[in-house]
């Protein structure tokens, strides 16, 4: 079956993106550091055969809208859709229910270290376990990734986002579920100017 990448993203939209980081670095750079982000990471994951590459959207109307979309300019193939509303495991959710059948890894645009080998080593993952979950260095995830088979199932009920527990909230829901859990290497964050400053100084 096919393998699906979702990369999760906010349009760049001045004032929108990035509030806690753009408290410490002003609204101008935490919009630069948010577009330019998304545009690095999709330079690094398009186009790669060994999976289809998605970019979910918020709002919807940027998915819509290719002159709009093409601020990322993706270098290689990627499909454009939108995530619909709801709070960020609704939308989550949508997308996992709503693309074909395969394994699916999804991914936020805010983790300037993820690689193509954090992808595949996901993926990989997913041939042993239900789900895979890609620690991030403040309690929260990078990446999430479901078999969905034999059938999708949410874990993202009750999860407390923005904090310390949205990954143990979610690796619970998962394993109330039956599922095998899989995890990979930590990687950093950027919510804060602190986070920017310790990015930047690797």
């Amino acid at each position: 079956m096919e393998r699906h990448l979702v990369i999760m993203a906010r349009a760049p939209r001045l004032g929108t993106v990035k509030k806690r980081l753009a408290r410490d670095i002003g609204a101008l750079a935490a919009w630069r550091f948010h577009r330019e982000a998304t545009r690095s990471l999709l330079a690094r994951l398009s186009g790669d055969e060994r999976w289809t590459c998605w970019l979910a959207v918020t709002p919807d109307a940027w998915a819509r809208d290719r002159r709009k979309a093409g601020l990322w300019r993706p270098p290689g193939p990627v499909r454009l859709i939108g995530q619909g509303g709801g709070d960020l495991g609704q939308r989550m959710g949508r997308v996992f229910a709503s693309l074909p059948p395969g394994p699916l890894v999804m991914i936020g645009a805010d983790i300037p270290g993820i690689e193509r080998r954090h992808v595949a080593d996901a993926f990989s993952a997913l041939g042993r376990s239900d789900a895979v979950l890609g620690p991030a260095d403040d309690g929260g995830y990078y990446l999430i990734g479901m078999t969905r088979r034999p059938a999708y199932r949410s874990p993202f009920k009750g999860v407390r986002w923005g904090g310390e527990q949205a990954l143990s909230d979610t690796k619970a829901n998962l394993e109330r579920q039956g599922a095998r859990v899989a995890l990979l290497e930590e990687l950093q964050d950027i919510d804060r100017g602190e986070d920017m400053r310790r990015w930047l100084g690797r």
